[in-house]
């Protein structure tokens, strides 16, 4: 399938279950973000869990409770229909990855969306920062690190980084570019030695593909969106619902927009 030309059209087509891939490397340019659906009762407990922990939680936007209908600038859009795939949790236990959440979302469901990384790989590119991929997959190895986040309420757990593997002479470059997207987690947490993060092997990320480690390049660690998705399950909230990993909502609006 071509890709889609604008974030509308993939929306209609993933509504229509006709995109039900990943999201990254697509519409380049476009704000991206990682879905998180909360009861009532645990919005104020991880709105405030967000508000601490700015770097893996970058609030976009969030939903009025029972409304599944996000508006933020252009965008108006079915939060139940319009992200590839789903993640559903029930009591803490993974019950589901649908591409479709209408039957798990309640009258008292809250949405956030929450700043993605990969809302900067296309001003990276553009900056002349190549921005390595595993020869399938155009997601980025992510690792749980030794590193608390500020802990809210029911709400705590480990920083989750995701890294890129640069060359010497970009890294300054790479951090400037990402430092102006804080919806994009930023600049990075960390550079260098793994270790640094409590991260032992960097060939066995805990999520995503192993990393292309070239010679002359220096990991670089950026704050990630599984942040939440280790955290709100273990909230003893009766249900969570998140994206899937790299399966993203796309704003209408450019990332050097206000929307």
């Amino acid at each position: 399938m071509s890709a889609p030309a604008s974030p509308q059209e993939l929306r209609k087509l993933i509504a229509a279950s006709s995109w039900t891939g990943p999201t990254a490397g697509v519409l380049d340019g476009y704000q991206q973000a990682n879905l998180a659906v909360v009861p009532r009762d645990l919005a104020f407990d991880f709105l405030l869990y967000c508000n601490r922990n700015p770097k893996p939680c970058p609030v976009v936007a969030v939903t009025d409770p029972g409304d599944p209908v996000i508006r933020l600038g252009r965008t108006e859009a079915d939060l139940r229909t319009t992200l590839p795939r789903y993640r559903v949790w029930q009591r803490g236990e993974l019950v589901a990855e649908p591409t479709d959440i209408t039957a798990y979302w309640r009258d008292d469901s809250v949405g956030f969306l929450l700043g993605c990384s990969h809302t900067w790989e296309g001003p990276l590119r553009t900056a002349g920062v190549p921005v390595p991929h595993a020869a399938d997959s155009m997601a980025p190895p992510v690792y749980v690190t030794d590193r608390p986040t500020h802990p809210a309420g029911r709400l705590s757990g480990p920083l989750v980084v995701s890294m890129r593997a640069l060359p010497g002479h970009l890294v300054a470059r790479a951090v400037e570019v990402t430092a102006r997207y804080p919806t994009g987690h930023g600049a990075p947490v960390h550079i260098g030695d793994p270790a640094g993060l409590g991260i032992a092997d960097l060939s066995t990320p805990d999520f995503g593909p192993p990393p292309r480690l070239e010679p002359g390049t220096v990991p670089m660690f950026w704050a990630c969106g599984v942040t939440p998705q280790l955290v709100l399950p273990n909230s003893g909230a009766e249900y969570v619902i998140t994206h899937y990993a790299g399966h993203m909502f796309i704003f209408d609006h450019h990332v050097d927009e206000t929307p």
